[in-house]
């Protein structure tokens, strides 16, 4: 394999900026970026990491929500060869220093705001370095006066350390001179996903350069091509840059086009509308919940909305009615993108026909599906269910540090390493993805893919508890709600739900949080002990169709 610069994954970016240097590339908080703008900023940062210490191959955390700041990094990480860790900027301490050890981050960038659960693990972690920033660092200096005067802008402490940076400090002693490092593309990591794990942790997905590129090369050139202006367009990114469905979409619609890219930090539905209305977005990548969100705004009435042209949905199943009602509100349909974080994206609905809500839109030419029964994994003929199975020449095809994981979720069938999408589906006689059900490990809450397993292992760990099942209870306006089963301890008295919420609040991120506790005497397992988990999912099914609110 012949090595490159990493001009090759840069390239797309990188061409943008010289052919629209003028073109706002970013705008936040009101404030715009222009691509030679956000290039500097990017060489600067990619020096001064290098001046830091950072080498090449190190992981480099991002630890913060959508804002310049994470397309800055994520761009100068990738320049000099280290490898881009994104996570949540919701994580908990329990999180972060599980994701940190089992990455071997070196270096941390987070917000001053989370600097406080930096600050608990630093002592128990070989982190070197915590470069740390604001939502409000890169706007204009009377904007952040202002915003402090009147209390807008949320801060944290920061104590001096002599492993603590600053942002700012970086972009402004540092010269933008060009940096080189040599990868390659298919051995070389351009990051490490988290994804949640079957074995009670998240499980580190390791991507390279090349799988990165192929689906968004893939996402230019065969999905958008004729429909995008290449230059003069305005993409809205409200889902987080941390997971890859929002990252590859920023890249691929925005970024490598010279297009502008509203981001925004927290999805809030006024901000949200105000932004598509003055700014005239015409692309807009959202979840389920977030249509439905806007949908049922009263005071939806007060936005011009009729800029949006190219609205994509994924994340989680899209219910009809909010793709009929969104047709019939709008006059434009909700288009489909379908993948995961361990192989990437994998089909769009095409833009030059009508998409139907039933199906996740057809393959890209970089990835290869397959329907297999899930007992013997026989492929199956058309129009028949089955289990997806994706694979592409260019991904890795392990877990970080997880032979067990791998094993479990990648097999070999015909000399090709194919993922376990945990999705059942069929593939329709148009070559379109039909989504059917998914695996009930899995929960799919707000669009986050949310590992039962996880939850589980986090209430195991309460001294009161014995056993635990999590299942998802489908819920029309948030994809599924998070339920507990739990067996306790005969002899321990004293501990309710409240108690284990309390507990799980802090270990996992908000969203894991279950919404519910049910206490049993037992739970339903099989001959070899392995926790029945479907079976209490379809009884809680059954209870649902059940209730006279039904």
């Amino acid at each position: 394999m012949n090595h490159y610069h990493n001009e090759y994954t840069f390239s797309g970016f990188e061409r943008a900026c010289k052919i629209f240097p003028h073109n706002t590339a970013l705008i936040y908080l009101g404030d715009r970026f222009t691509y030679s703008q956000l290039i500097e900023f990017v060489l600067r940062f990619a020096k001064g990491l290098i001046n830091l210490g950072v080498r090449q191959n190190e992981k480099v955390m991002l630890y913060i929500p959508n804002c310049p700041q994470w397309i800055i990094a994520n761009y100068a990480i990738n320049k000099i060869g280290a490898v881009v860790v994104p996570v949540s900027p919701i994580y908990t301490t329990y999180e972060i220093e599980y994701i940190i050890k089992d990455s071997e981050v070196d270096t941390v960038i987070c917000f001053d705001t989370n600097f406080v659960y930096m600050r608990e693990i630093l002592s128990k972690t070989n982190v070197k370095r915590v470069i740390v920033t604001s939502i409000a660092d890169m706007i204009k200096p009377w904007k952040k006066i202002m915003g402090h005067l009147f209390d807008k802008i949320p801060t944290g402490k920061v104590e001096k350390r002599k492993e603590v940076y600053f942002f700012r400090d970086i972009i402004r002693k540092n010269k933008p001179e060009p940096v080189f490092a040599e990868i390659d593309p298919m051995k070389d990591l351009a990051y490490i996903m988290y994804t949640g794990g079957t074995t009670g942790f998240p499980k580190g997905v390791a991507g390279n350069h090349m799988g990165e590129v192929s689906y968004i090369n893939d996402i230019t050139n065969d999905v958008i091509k004729n429909h995008v202006i290449e230059g003069n367009d305005v993409v809205i990114m409200v889902n987080p840059l941390f997971h890859i469905m929002a990252k590859g979409y920023a890249i691929g619609t925005g970024l490598n086009l010279g297009n502008t890219v509203v981001l925004m930090p927290i999805p809030e539905i006024d901000p949200i509308l105000h932004h598509i209305d003055n700014y005239r977005v015409r692309w807009m990548l959202g979840v389920p919940a977030l249509y439905r969100m806007i949908l049922e705004s009263d005071r939806l009435e007060q936005y011009d909305l009729s800029s949006l042209k190219y609205c994509y949905c994924g994340g989680d199943v899209l219910p009809k009615e909010v793709f009929n009602t969104w047709k019939e509100k709008f006059g434009i349909p909700i288009y489909q993108v379908y993948g995961s974080t361990e192989v990437g994206h994998v089909s769009y609905s095409l833009l030059d026909q009508e998409p139907s809500p039933k199906t996740v839109g057809k393959p890209l030419k970089s990835r290869e599906c397959l329907i297999v029964s899930p007992d013997n994994l026989d492929p199956l003929p058309t129009d028949e269910v089955g289990e997806l199975l994706v694979t592409s020449e260019y991904t890795t095809k392990s877990y970080w540090n997880k032979p067990d994981e791998t094993e479990r979720s990648f097999v070999n069938l015909n000399g090709k390493i194919y993922y376990r999408m945990g999705d059942f589906m069929k593939i329709n006689k148009d070559g379109e993805l039909e989504f059917v059900e998914r695996t009930a490990d899995i929960i799919k809450y707000k669009g986050y893919r949310i590992s039962a397993s996880e939850i589980e292992a986090v209430l195991q760990d309460h001294h009161a508890v014995i056993g635990a099942c999590v299942v998802g209870i489908p819920d029309d306006r948030v994809g599924e709600r998070i339920k507990a089963i739990v067996v306790m301890k005969h002899d321990v008295k004293g501990v309710g739900s409240s108690d284990l919420i309390s507990w799980c609040k802090e270990r996992l991120a908000p969203y894991k949080i279950p919404g519910y506790i049910e206490f049993r005497d037992m739970l339903p397992k099989s001959k070899v002990g392995k926790l029945l988990r479907r079976e209490i999912r379809d009884e809680e099914k059954r209870k649902m169709e059940k209730s006279p609110d039904k």
